[in-house]
């Protein structure tokens, strides 16, 4: 397919330094010789509409390091199918030689290694020159879009309220956006940072919760290259689940499947040649609304942060995009639309090395210019790691590791809770933790440490819950994070087995002991979604751990068993 062809073409450049670099036979400097901007860019003029897709950037202004998972298990029909094959399986699935720059950018497998060779990636400077170069390049073709989780995820925007980054995608000029966690700023900061926006913000599935009436605009149809594309905007359906509902009040959230389908209708009824919906539901969630709703060309997915390197074909005629997150990639899909039909495709997911993609000055100098308010205590070092230090993975990450450490300690706690977050960047072995290091794992506007007592059965029930969310086998009700992550306990797991039966053998890490579901259990834990709770934020929290505990080392975590 064409589309596996205009991979392996870019992995033909890509994979040139493959294999030594695991050995360190190749440096930086090597590296940096052997790709150039052509060969991540350059596609032959294909189409006349190009759509380009960022999401899930999660605040991340400057280039950065980020793991991709080792862990990513599917259930149900979606087993085993991309995104949940990760690491060797995930290399072999696409033809990606071990070592290369393919292999760092898209698996765990020797990251610690590749990324010394490679170098860090992302930076919305460079994500501003591979846009510019495009739009110069395809002149009247081009549509920028942002799947959302942009504003919130760093110390600057929590400082700023989400404001930095609604001042750099300004300058960076998407055509639209929609969104998840940049509702947890509440109502009425999302309302005030919207009017400051130079583009939409579309969301057909958020409706005015007293008069059901919907709450933003759903969709907007573009011109570009002699065709009308409709963009319907796709916000993150269990917002007030997932995130706290008293920050949102007056506004319902959901898949709302038929009216996806009846504003499909509307766009088509309106003259669009193409419906591409612009989505943060979930891959998984993606995959089965495709199935089920007639008439989208194109889904460009969010929120679970699985970056693919090709486009997955949906029933006869969709086609559904999975962009990565953390500004590590842009896609790029050129489309072939006459008679109001797409007839073909190119698709390129673009890994943005940023030794590579040259910044754009205007671009970096309004970064600079955001930043420096708050550079010293950004730069101010806390400790420094001989660990890896990751978040992705279904079950465990060491920085999720190192918070919970902390809990326990700094919080006098038998057990820790941490939340699965997708979002938080990546560090080193050898790197100091600094901290902006530490905001980007837990920048958040409900960041209290709480310290409470729970039975040993709340704790096996509130581990039951998190785990249906993620290991349902209806996609429609995951919520796409991944598992609590628990200090000071194990316990075994079966992600096969119904609701209410995956969790097992829980032990208290100890001791040895079972854990006592009629037994009280001090537990400390972060980001609670209840209005008023209380407690230190987790980043000062961490900073005082981290004071205790200069420099960091921490094991594999082999305190969850995953059956199977």
């Amino acid at each position: 397919m064409v589309s596996r062809r205009e991979f392996l073409l870019a992995s033909v450049a890509l994979g040139a330094i493959a294999g030594s670099g695991i050995t360190g036979g190749w440096t930086r400097a090597a590296a940096q010789q052997s790709l150039s901007e052509d060969d991540l860019l350059a596609m032959d003029d294909f189409g006349n509409v190009t759509l380009l897709h960022v999401t899930d950037i999660h605040a991340q202004l400057k280039p950065l390091y980020f793991r991709e998972p080792s862990v990513n298990i599917g259930v149900g029909e979606v087993a085993g199918l991309p995104p949940h094959i990760t690491g060797k399986a995930f290399l072999e699935a696409y033809g990606i030689a071990p070592g290369s720059a393919n292999a760092y950018a898209l698996t765990s497998v020797d990251f610690a290694a590749l990324a010394r060779t490679y170098g860090r990636m992302g930076g919305l400077d460079r994500v501003a020159t591979i846009v510019n170069r495009l739009r110069a390049e395809r002149e009247g073709k081009v549509l920028f879009l942002d799947g959302g989780d942009t504003w919130q995820g760093s110390y600057t925007a929590n400082a700023t309220r989400g404001a930095d980054m609604v001042e750099a995608m300004n300058a960076l000029s998407p055509d639209a956006m929609t969104g998840h966690w940049e509702f947890t700023y509440g109502t009425d900061r999302v309302n005030e940072l919207i009017e400051q926006l130079d583009f939409p913000l579309l969301a057909g599935n958020i409706y005015d919760a007293e008069w059901n009436e919907p709450a933003f605009e759903a969709y907007r149809i573009f011109e570009r290259g002699g065709a009308r594309v409709a963009v319907l905007g796709q916000a993150f359906p269990y917002t007030p689940i997932a995130n706290p509902r008293w920050m949102i009040p007056n506004w319902s959230f959901g898949i709302r499947e038929e009216e996806v389908a009846r504003n499909v209708e509307a766009a088509r009824a309106e003259g669009a040649d193409v419906v591409v919906l612009l989505s943060h539901n979930g891959f998984d969630v993606d995959r089965k609304l495709a199935q089920r709703v007639k008439g989208i060309d194109v889904v460009l997915s969010g929120h679970t942060h699985d970056a693919l390197p090709e486009a997955v074909h949906v029933g006869e005629s969709t086609l559904l995009i999975a962009s990565g997150s953390n500004g590590k990639f842009v896609s790029r899909l050129d489309l072939d639309i006459a008679d109001g039909a797409v007839k073909d495709f190119r698709y390129r997911l673009i890994p943005v090395f940023s030794d590579i993609i040259g910044a754009d000055p205007d671009m970096a100098a309004l970064i600079d210019r955001l930043r420096a308010p708050y550079e010293a205590e950004l730069k101010r070092e806390l400790a420094h790691t001989e660990t890896l230090l990751y978040r992705r993975g279904n079950f465990n990450g060491t920085f999720d590791d190192l918070i919970c450490r902390a809990l326990i300690e700094e919080r006098d706690a038998e057990i820790a809770l941490s939340p699965g977050f997708r979002w938080g960047t990546s560090l080193l072995p050898g790197q100091p933790i600094t901290v902006e290091d530490v905001h980007n794992a837990c920048a958040m506007t409900y960041p209290e440490a709480y310290r409470s007592k729970m039975s040993g059965q709340l704790v096996k029930d509130i581990l039951e819950d998190v785990a249906d969310n993620l290991f349902n086998p209806d996609p429609y009700y995951q919520q796409g994070g991944d598992m609590v992550r628990v200090g000071g306990m194990g316990y075994r797991i079966d992600p096969s087995k119904p609701v209410g039966s995956r969790i097992s053998e829980m032990t208290m890490l100890a001791t040895g002991e079972p854990v006592d579901p009629s037994r009280d259990y001090v537990v400390a834990g972060w980001a609670s979604v209840n209005e008023g709770t209380e407690g230190p934020p987790v980043w000062d929290v961490i900073e005082a751990h981290l004071k205790r505990h200069p420099t960091v080392d921490i094991p594999e975590n082999r305190s969850v068993k995953v059956a199977g």
